[in-house]
């Protein structure tokens, strides 16, 4: 497996925090080195977010992903913001329903997913970032969608038992697609 280093930016409130503990669940479950270190404005709400991700194979240098082989975007300031610091041949995941624009780089692979309008059409809330992941773990084949379930579980409080179901049929979208 080559390192993944992930980058995962959109304004607060769109799950950035989420999607990044999960994907670092999931370096940790299927056995790999992992580093999480988000970062966020004061706002809880409509401010800007981000987080970097590694899962390696080796122990890791730095936490901080300041070249990211994936970049997933969930609004326009983070593409533009992050879109040129991607390492040559990155990943850019790209929620289609809130960025209009294309990338503008010929040496990056683009991945335009309608994550939020595949959220509101399924009744799955807020969930545009565990679409995006689901599409993410199955570019990656870092794992199954199966294998995510204990994952899940874990992410999901007690008292909110409702949300599993949601995230499950949320990720399961984004796999397929």
């Amino acid at each position: 497996m080559t390192d993944l280093r992930i980058l995962i930016a959109g304004f607060g409130g769109q799950g950035i925090q989420f999607a990044g503990k999960l994907l670092a669940y999931v370096g940790m479950y299927t056995g790999h080195e992992v580093s999480l270190i988000p970062s966020y404005g004061p706002e809880m709400r409509g401010g800007t977010s981000n987080c970097s991700v590694n899962i390696s194979q080796n122990p890791i240098a730095s936490p901080l992903v300041v070249e990211p082989n994936h970049l997933i975007t969930m609004n326009l300031p983070s593409l533009d913001k992050f879109e040129s610091t991607s390492l040559p041949n990155a990943t850019v995941y790209i929620d289609s329903t809130l960025i209009e624009r294309k990338g503008v780089r010929d040496d990056l692979n683009y991945v335009y997913i309608p994550a939020t309008n595949m959220a509101n059409e399924n009744e799955l809330r807020n969930l545009a970032n565990v679409i995006i992941c689901g599409r993410f773990l199955k570019d990656t084949g870092i794992c199954g969608i199966d294998e995510v379930d204990p994952i899940i579980k874990k992410l999901v409080p007690a008292k909110r038992s409702e949300l599993y179901g949601l995230n499950m049929k949320a990720l399961s979208l984004g796999y397929r697609f």
